[in-house]
This record gives structure tokens, C-alpha cells and sequence, in this order.
């Protein structure tokens, strides 16, 4: 024990005293909001239910960034603008629709069209990002394809506010999810829920994918080893591309999503939630894909209950707009503390 502790230098304990800081604010925050009852349970329910729709989203867009970096042990901070192309172009669907009516009279088939759009256009900017930007960069140093991805990442933002201005754009309310449901005595309002179910099933249907299929057994060797899975027939090239691919769709999907809770986009939309679900993606253990999931749920309820739960007790005044805070105070923890996620160690385990 003697011997411990005199290894222990004085960032060590900074360190250490950071997290207690953090800890006892938390607690004390904590205590305060509950002392003073400020909430009731109807709001406390919203909260949870808001945060979890917002993890959802998180949680695909994290998908591309864990999936992405398990193939090719790389960061693509152009995934936000991925995310951002898909919603931002079928906006002008959405509005050609609603103007039409057919939002109103069939919105099943005008939603379908419009997310059948946003995946198609996420989908080809991730797939020529991959061909274009990151496939002749392959075996360069880490840091190449790093500093290249947050250049893609710019292009498009710019090329896209070229291409439909700089304005943020109303997208078209429909009908159909215009109100609230009854849960257990709560209510919770119908594009949330439309939000969780859809999120829900398109992380299952990923999670399918990638561990009961053929490709997405060819998909985890490529992870492991790429070199070993060509000499054994795999084509790696088609697998990253699956995985650019599939990364992309998810992303289209989370942009409509996004677009049906927050009822609006801009060029600049997939900035902040793609750094969010790059946090996320750390969070549950980046490479990790039941991790990014996880981490996303986990960081959209802890970011929506946060500042109501910890900030409000602290005496801080309109505690929502430090939101962003307690995400990127999550994300310095997680490097700090447990940089291999909450998942990550066991990913590594079974690596070994």
C-alpha cells in the first residue's frame, strides 16, 4: 500500500480530486433540487422520455462513428455532416409534400418517401467521402486521415449551405403525430414515441445484422484483423464499404428523426450532435456497437435530466442552457477515468 501511494505523482491527485469535485457536486445539486420539489412527477417522466428520444438519435448516429472505427481505426468527423445532408435534402420533399397534401391525407407513404431520401442521400455522401476522401489514405499515418476527415467535414457543411442557403429551414408538421398518448397515467407526445420505436428498431435490426449475417460476421474479421481476413477470401474493400454504407443509412434515418422532434435544419445541424454522438460513442466504448447504443440512451437522458437534476439544486439560473456542459463533462470523465468505455474493457477481454 506504501508503495502505491508513493507512485502516486501530483497529477494523480489532481485527477483524483477533480472526480471528487465533481462527485460532490453532483450530490449536493442532487439534493437540492430534490429538497425543493421544484418537479413534479409528470416533468421528472418528460424528462426521461425527451432524453431517450434524443438518445436514440445519438445512438445512430454513434453507429457510423463505432462502426467506422472498428473497421479502420479511425475517427470520420465528417459523420455529422452525413447525418446533416440526408435531413437537410429531403426537406424540400417534405415541404413539396405537405404543400401537395399528401402529408395529410396518406403520411405514412409521404414520411416513407422522405426518409427513403434522407438514407439515400446520407448513405451516397458517406460512401463517396469513403472513395474520395479516406480510401487513398488508407495505409498513411493515423493522423492523415484524421486531419482529412475534419476537412470533409467542412466541405460539405459549406457545400451544402451553397447548395440550399444559409437559412434554417421549418420542416412540415404531420398530422398524424401531431398530439399526445396516454402512458400509465403519463402523457408523452407522439413523435417521441415515434422517435424511441423507430430508434429502437433500427439499432435491433443493426445489432442483427452485423452479428447474424454473413457480411457482418466478414464485417467483425476485417475488425480484428483486416490483413488475416483478406488472406482468408474476405474482400476488405467491400466490407468498409458495407460499413460506410450501413453507417450512412443510419445517420439518414437519425436526421429525419431529429428533424420530426426539433422541427427544423440548417447546414450547421450535425455539428453539435455529431460531437455528442462521437461522446456517446466513447461513453459505451468506441468500436463497440451494443456500446454505442448504450452510450447514446445513457448520455441523451443524462443531458436532458441533468441540468434540471444536478445544475437546478446548485442555485444556477435557466440550468437548460448548460446542457452541453454536463455531455462534455461526461466525455473529459470518460477519457480520464475509463477511456475504454463502459463496454470497451469486455470488447478488449474477448479480443485478448
Amino acid at each position: 500500500m506504501r508503495r502505491g501511494l508513493a507512485r502516486l505523482t501530483f497529477v494523480d491527485l489532481f485527477l483524483w480530486g477533480f472526480r471528487l469535485l465533481v462527485i460532490l457536486l453532483v450530490l449536493y445539486g442532487t439534493a437540492g433540487t430534490l429538497r425543493g420539489g421544484r418537479y413534479s412527477a409528470e416533468q421528472w417522466f418528460d424528462f426521461v422520455i425527451f432524453g431517450l428520444a434524443q438518445g436514440g438519435i445519438y445512438a445512430l448516429i454513434a453507429l457510423g462513428y463505432t462502426m467506422v472505427y472498428g473497421i479502420l481505426r479511425m475517427i470520420n468527423f465528417a459523420h455529422g455532416e452525413v447525418f446533416m445532408s440526408g435531413a437537410f435534402t429531403a426537406y424540400f420533399l417534405a415541404i413539396g409534400l405537405g404543400g401537395s397534401g399528401v402529408l395529410d391525407r396518406r403520411p405514412l407513404v409521404g414520411l416513407a418517401l422522405v426518409l427513403a431520401l434522407a438514407v439515400t442521400v446520407s448513405t451516397a455522401v458517406a460512401l463517396l467521402v469513403e472513395r474520395v476522401a479516406y480510401r487513398p489514405l488508407r495505409r498513411a499515418p493515423r493522423l492523415v486521415p484524421l486531419i482529412t476527415a475534419i476537412g470533409a467535414s467542412f466541405f460539405l457543411q459549406y457545400t451544402f449551405r451553397g447548395l440550399y442557403g444559409a437559412g434554417i429551414k421549418a420542416y412540415p408538421e404531420i398530422a398524424l403525430f401531431a398530439g399526445e398518448i396516454g402512458v400509465g397515467g403519463f402523457t408523452v407526445l407522439r413523435t417521441q414515441a415515434v422517435v424511441l420505436v423507430t430508434a429502437a428498431l433500427m439499432m435491433v435490426a443493426l445489432y442483427l445484422f452485423v452479428m447474424r449475417t454473413r457480411t457482418g460476421k466478414a464485417m467483425r474479421a476485417v475488425a480484428e484483423d483486416k490483413d488475416t481476413a483478406a488472406l482468408m477470401g474476405i474482400d476488405v474493400d467491400r466490407i468498409i464499404v458495407v460499413t460506410f454504407a450501413l453507417g450512412g443509412a443510419a445517420a439518414g434515418v437519425a436526421g429525419i428523426l431529429y428533424a420530426l422532434v426539433f422541427k427544423q435544419v440548417h447546414f450547421f445541424m450535425g455539428f453539435i450532435p455529431g460531437i455528442k454522438a462521437f461522446t456517446a460513442a466513447v461513453l459505451g466504448g468506441i468500436g463497440n456497437i451494443p456500446g454505442a447504443m448504450l452510450g447514446g440512451m445513457f448520455l441523451g437522458v443524462v443531458e436532458s435530466v441533468g441540468p434540471a437534476l444536478f445544475l437546478d439544486g446548485l442555485g444556477i439560473v435557466a440550468p437548460y442552457q448548460l446542457k452541453d456542459v454536463i455531455a462534455f463533462t461526461m466525455l473529459v470523465m470518460v477519457l480520464i477515468f475509463r477511456p475504454s468505455g463502459i463496454l470497451g474493457e469486455r470488447l478488449a477481454g474477448k479480443r485478448a
